[in-house]
């Protein structure tokens, strides 16, 4: 059956697009011109990247979680962005990498840490660790009974050559994954998974636009088999 034409004609506006000057055979290894992504930092340089807007659309509908003592692992924004009551807010950050007044520490193993805290903030973290399953081990032992974890991870979704160069970047997750390292700790009736993304989003992703870019609705859309971004609220 011959290609339907509207078919043709997006993947003709897609080339374009993506060829029309964005050639990079040094980043690439070929030799020849290849096309490059629009962005190949997610689409921060031009707006917000669209996994971001799943991530804080996600803490925003669970900011009652974020309170008491919380640990958020990068830095704080999120706790000062979306918390409630925050009594304590304490920062991780990588031993290698941390600045002044973080918390310098491996979640796979951190004696440094010693909660208990009633909230921990994990966003695109389990998938820059060798070993995800001891760092939710940590997560389990440093929350207080009834204490909540919030929880991102990449799915579908590009190499971070930031964090690649620096910790690493070693997996990605489809929901199915995320629960099995999860379950290893926490029962399964005290963690909630939810998929973000579709087809179209990934591609978006992929090739670094930022949500600005994509038409009203488009970001809403999800498809379960294109799963760009997973969420997970997990509780002691």
């Amino acid at each position: 059956m011959p290609e339907p034409r509207t078919v043709r004609a997006w993947l003709r506006r897609l080339r374009q697009r993506l060829t029309r000057t964005r050639f990079d055979a040094a980043l690439t290894g070929h030799p020849w011109r290849t096309p490059r992504p629009v962005s190949r930092v997610f689409g921060f340089d031009r707006g917000t990247p669209i996994d971001r807007v799943y991530i804080e659309r996600f803490l925003a509908a669970h900011a009652a979680d974020i309170t008491g003592a919380v640990l958020e692992v990068g830095d704080a924004t999120y706790t000062t962005r979306f918390g409630q009551g925050v009594t304590r807010s304490d920062v991780l950050q990588h031993r290698e990498y941390a600045s002044a007044g973080a918390i310098a520490a491996d979640l796979m193993d951190a004696p440094e840490l010693t909660g208990p805290y009633q909230c921990i903030i994990a966003t695109q973290t389990l998938q820059h660790l060798p070993d995800p399953t001891r760092a939710v081990a940590t997560l389990h032992r440093l929350l207080a009974p009834g204490g909540v974890a919030l929880i991102t991870v990449s799915g579908l979704s590009p190499i971070s050559r930031f964090d690649a160069d620096r910790w690493g970047d070693y997996w990605r997750f489809t929901s199915q994954s995320l629960a099995l390292v999860l379950r290893s700790v926490f029962p399964a009736h005290h963690i909630t998974i939810a998929a973000c993304g579709s087809a179209w989003t990934v591609v978006a992703a992929a090739q670094g636009l930022a949500a600005e870019e994509l038409r009203p609705g488009e970001i809403d859309w999800r498809d379960q088999d294109f799963e760009l971004l997973l969420t997970a609220r997990v509780m002691k």
